[in-house]
């Protein structure tokens, strides 16, 4: 597999990146200070968004398993078709409506419909790493390749988002040191005003930064479709028939390896997606960190593009499972975030927390064609399996990032947060620690300890290699 081939998948995978990382780690805050919908609101528009992206999965799984082959392969029709529409519901995410009734309705459809596209998407495009070669090393490269490229994208998404959008969130009054000014008036007056007007300054940046990143999308998707060629399995047989949809999810649903490796990053994942939908509510109101926000942002995904070629090299040196330690390491450092809230000591941490996401987003991406082989092994005369695997793995992640952010939010309601005031209330901003810091922790401790079962290791994975290739 050409170098070439590789970079050019990455690049098509990166758009989706961009786009989610913006949505990720501004879209709470957009909906609370910007469109001023409750935080209840903002849970439902979070958790239901997620999870109609997740129910797409193997729905998209489904239709796609069942599609045939043209000259352009089978999966990249899929690819191409939902684009122009993925990038009209985004933007339309981000706009303001002039009307205030029905803005909850608003961002729940085009927040849906924005997540059921980029799912439509992200399987078919996730799966086509299993057709780019039938060499193990080769797409291993290729998933370090893509994930580099994806974690780029992640931090393009956010420094693009962070650096046009940074204005709409500057108050100069709610600078003040609040030691000096503590009456009441202080506390509750709004740091935003409240923008009806579609052409409000902090509308228009943020429609102009959604312009900017469908611009990123349409670039992407190009390079994908002008530098990939899918190619079918040369070595499956004419006689082998493809696993009916139910059947395969039943059959995917048993197979070990993988309940165990869906299991620990489905909990690694929410808390991971906890860290970035919250990350910026706390440092503009439980670590007075306001005007840093953004830095903060781009310095934990500047950590997490460099730190992802590592990865890569240690994963092959010492074994995957071996790799997935350096998840851990965000845990103490958040818990001194939260503790200690000093500016050097954030930027440490958010560099350090770039290590982890970066293990954490490598190596489920990597882990999964293994085993996909494993179950290849073990059912030699079936194909078509594989977007079945992609799929359903993403919707259990994507839905239980959304039940981690709906309840996230349905917190920050209990607790009595209220949209654009300079200073939130203790029990808000305790609520915010315990969502970057404790939660997280105990999320990542579970996953781990789960991962310590699962089967496949560097010899066994050797051992299904050359199985694999006496059998084909």
């Amino acid at each position: 597999l050409s170098m070439c081939s590789k970079l050019c998948y990455a690049i098509g995978g990166a758009p989706n990146q961009v786009a989610g990382s913006a949505a990720s780690f501004f879209l709470q805050i957009y909906l609370l200070d910007i469109a001023h919908i409750t935080p209840f609101h903002a849970s439902l528009v979070l958790f239901v968004g997620k999870a109609s992206g997740a129910v797409t999965d193997p729905v998209a799984g489904f239709f796609i398993s069942k599609s045939r082959w043209t000259k352009i392969g089978r999966l990249m029709p899929w690819v191409l078709a939902c684009t122009p529409f993925t990038i009209v519901s985004y933007f339309f995410m981000w706009y303001l409506p002039p009307f205030g009734s029905g803005r909850v309705a608003w961002y729940l459809t085009f927040h849906c419909l924005f997540q059921a596209l980029t799912t439509l998407f992200q399987v078919p495009y996730s799966a086509l790493t299993m057709f780019l070669s039938t060499d193990q090393k080769d797409r291993d490269s290729a998933t370090a390749y893509r994930m580099t490229m994806e974690v780029l994208g992640t931090l393009i998404g956010a420094a693009l988002q962070g650096q046009i959008v940074a204005s709409a969130h500057v108050s100069p009054h709610c600078t003040v040191n609040p030691s000096v000014n503590t009456t009441d008036s202080w506390h509750a007056t709004p740091s935003i005003p409240d923008p009806s007007d579609p052409l409000s300054h902090q509308a228009k940046v943020y429609m102009i930064a959604a312009g900017v990143i469908a611009g990123v999308y349409l670039l992407g998707i190009i390079v994908l479709f002008l530098g990939v060629k899918e190619r079918d399995d040369p070595y499956a047989l004419n006689s082998d028939r493809a696993i009916p949809f139910c059947k395969g999810l039943a059959l995917t649903m048993k197979h070990g390896p993988y309940v165990k490796l869906t299991a620990s990053f489905l909990l690694i994942s929410t808390a991971v997606q906890l860290e970035q939908g919250n990350f910026v509510l706390f440092c503009t109101h439980a670590a007075g960190l306001r005007n840093h926000f953004q830095y903060l942002v781009v310095t934990i995904l500047v950590s997490a593009v460099v730190s992802v070629p590592f990865w890569q090299k240690f994963l092959q040196r010492f074994g995957k499972k071996c790799a997935a330690c350096g998840i851990s390491w965000m845990i103490p450092f958040a818990v001194m975030l939260v503790t200690i809230p000093n500016l050097i000591l954030a930027y440490f941490v958010a560099f350090i927390s770039g290590l982890s996401i970066a293990a954490s987003l490598l190596l489920p991406w990597s882990m999964l064609p293994d085993v996909v082989d494993n179950f290849r092994l073990q059912n030699p005369h079936g194909k078509g399996h594989e977007t079945i695997f992609y799929s359903s793995y993403v919707f259990f992640t994507k839905m239980s990032a959304g039940i981690g952010l709906g309840i996230s939010a349905a917190g920050l309601e209990f607790t009595g947060y209220k949209p654009g005031i300079c200073r939130q209330s203790d029990d808000v901003i305790l609520t915010l620690k315990l969502l970057i810091g404790a939660v997280p922790a105990i999320l990542i401790l579970l996953g781990l300890f789960i991962l310590l079962f699962y089967p496949i290791t560097e010899e066994s994975r050797k051992q299904t290699k050359l199985a694999l290739e006496e059998l084909r």
